[in-house]
């Protein structure tokens, strides 16, 4: 197994809740990470699964130095990353966000948003950085003209591909893509993951790829991480995850893709109960309140996450029953 290029050890986070109306206490702690731990390895795709409010964007944050962690660490190469380095790493480091709308500075052109990082990461000449940034539009099908024009001039799509070149433009070695086409039309998604893929294919970077989408993430990723109210509950190869689901949540998800098949026998996994308050959250298992094959330990204590074997790892008790216990 090849040394991990980025390690995300024990991380936690809290956000403080703001005080309410009536009220100067503030209104409580929102636990959006708790005791998260990975290893994302060179050339491959990690993709991080989870519903909205699981802690996947606060993850891609730390992980980028944009946010500090309460506690636990990330390492890049064997170097902590924190807000204190990030200009050091970052060229080495980049991120495509979730909407190409306000990832980009209205009042800049195509031509200074995409050469900034040069002029921050680089010592490259204005002449270099010209060059540069034209041949990898060109690549990605601008021409010369639109350098000039503004963001309000492209469709999301065609601004997305400008978020990813200004990504690309430093040569990174690793890209956090936080929800990069969930903003977009379906009829633009499959182009923007076939790019990503595509410049994976020719530039060996590494990914992390956030989604809520599970068939996009079966599309991309080698390997899939699920997250549940900011714990990680499964972790796993992508073949293995699908062919050997053991969290019931995953099941969830997994029996949520959309098969294009009238006659294909289709059986959903329907959640029901509610989402417990990230504000008080109840001990043992944070999917207790929707899980259907609950029992009194899962109420009790937090499953670890334990290594089930082939590189599967899971956080629940009665991981190996498929039917209730």
């Amino acid at each position: 197994m090849n040394k991990a290029q980025v390690e995300i050890k024990n991380v936690s986070k809290n956000f403080q809740r703001g005080k309410g109306f009536f009220s100067k206490k503030n209104a409580g702690t929102v636990k959006a990470l708790n005791d998260v731990s990975l290893e994302i390895f060179p050339g491959e795709t990690l993709g991080l699964i989870g519903e909205s409010g699981c802690g996947k964007s606060t993850l891609s944050r730390v992980v980028m130095g944009l946010l500090d962690s309460d506690s636990g660490s990330v390492f890049y190469k064997g170097e902590k990353v924190h807000n204190r380095i990030q200009n050091q790493l970052h060229g080495a480091m980049q991120m495509v966000f979730q909407d190409p709308y306000l990832s980009v500075d209205p009042r800049m052109n195509v031509h200074r948003i995409v050469e900034e990082p040069l002029r921050i990461h680089t010592k490259l000449s204005r002449h270099e950085q010209s060059e540069k940034s034209m041949s990898l539009m060109e690549s990605l099908g601008f021409k010369a003209n639109d350098m000039n024009k503004f963001p309000h001039e492209f469709s999301g799509g065609q601004l997305q591909r400008i978020g990813i070149a200004r990504a690309f433009i430093t040569d990174p070695e690793f890209v956090v893509c936080d929800e990069p086409v969930s903003a977009l039309d379906m009829s633009i998604q499959a182009q923007i993951i076939n790019l990503f893929m595509q410049l994976q294919q020719e530039r060996g970077v590494t990914y992390l790829f956030v989604s809520h989408d599970m068939n996009v993430i079966k599309h991309v990723s080698n390997r899939i991480a699920v997250m549940y109210m900011g714990h990680l509950v499964e972790l796993a190869g992508k073949k293995e995850l699908f062919s050997s689901t053991m969290h019931p949540y995953s099941r969830a998800l997994i029996s949520a893709i959309p098969v294009p098949n009238p006659r294909h026998n289709y059986s959903r996994v329907h959640l029901t109960g509610e989402l417990p308050s990230p504000l008080n959250m109840p001990p043992g298992c944070p999917f207790q309140t929707r899980c259907n094959i609950v029992r009194d330990i899962c109420k009790e204590s937090m499953p670890p996450l334990v290594d089930a074997g082939n590189g599967h790892f899971v956080a629940c008790h009665f991981h190996n029953r498929q039917e209730n216990p």
